[in-house]
């Protein structure tokens, strides 16, 4: 095992439509995410959650993932090229289209290869 401080960023999107949970997959996986790279984060991920079994027929949340080397790169970046960014997302992707997004912070202690 070895030690890995990296700071995680993460936004979790819950959906009400099929559709624009599509779409916006799409657009995260069509360039949002390297966007992100190159703005400063180490690397990202995209993830896929299933569907909660006693509701199979709403859509599945996804959740889009990015390591910085510390809390420090991370506001830089947040207070930089995120802005335009979320500028971005936000101007694609509303609330009234159907989305709750929240952000998440955390540490990475230890990672195993």
């Amino acid at each position: 095992m070895a030690s890995d401080a990296r700071f995680l960023y993460a936004v979790r999107s819950r959906f009400t439509n099929r559709e624009v949970r599509a779409e916006f997959i799409a657009w995260l996986a069509g360039g949002h995410l390297a966007d992100v790279v190159k703005a400063g984060a180490l690397d990202a991920e995209l993830v896929e959650f299933e569907p909660d079994p006693s509701q199979p027929d709403a859509p599945g949340d996804v959740e889009s993932r990015y390591h910085f080397a510390s809390r420090e790169d991370y506001e830089a970046y947040a207070s930089g090229p995120a802005v335009a960014l979320r500028a971005e997302g936000m101007a694609k992707f509303p609330p009234d289209r159907g989305i709750v997004m929240t952000r998440i912070f955390a540490r990475s202690l230890v990672r195993v290869p």
